[in-house]
C-alpha cells in the first residue's frame, strides 16, 4: 500500500463519530510508522499508527478518493488509445 502526503480518504458513516463527523481526511505526513492527517472542514487533525490506517482500509471504514491528477492521467491515456 502506497501512502503519500496529500492522499485523501472518505470516512464511512459508521466511524465518522471518531473523526469529529468529518467527511474526509487528508494525509499531512507519513514517516513509515505514523500517519498525520487533517480532517475536512477544519474539524481537526490527528495521527495514527500505520497499522491502524491499514486496518481501517481493510474494513472499508476509509476509502481512497482518487486525486484529480490521477483522473486527468487516466483521461489522457484513454484519448491517446483511440
Amino acid at each position: 500500500m502506497l501512502i503519500e502526503e496529500g492522499m485523501k480518504y472518505q470516512i464511512s458513516q459508521g466511524i465518522k463519530g471518531f473523526f469529529n463527523s468529518a467527511e474526509t481526511m487528508t494525509v499531512k505526513s507519513y514517516n513509515g510508522v505514523t500517519v498525520q492527517f487533517i480532517l475536512a472542514d477544519s474539524k481537526g487533525h490527528g495521527s495514527m499508527p500505520i497499522e491502524h490506517l491499514t486496518y481501517l482500509l481493510k474494513k472499508s471504514n476509509l476509502t481512497q478518493v482518487p486525486s484529480k491528477r490521477t483522473l486527468l492521467s487516466i483521461d489522457n491515456s484513454e484519448e491517446q488509445i483511440s
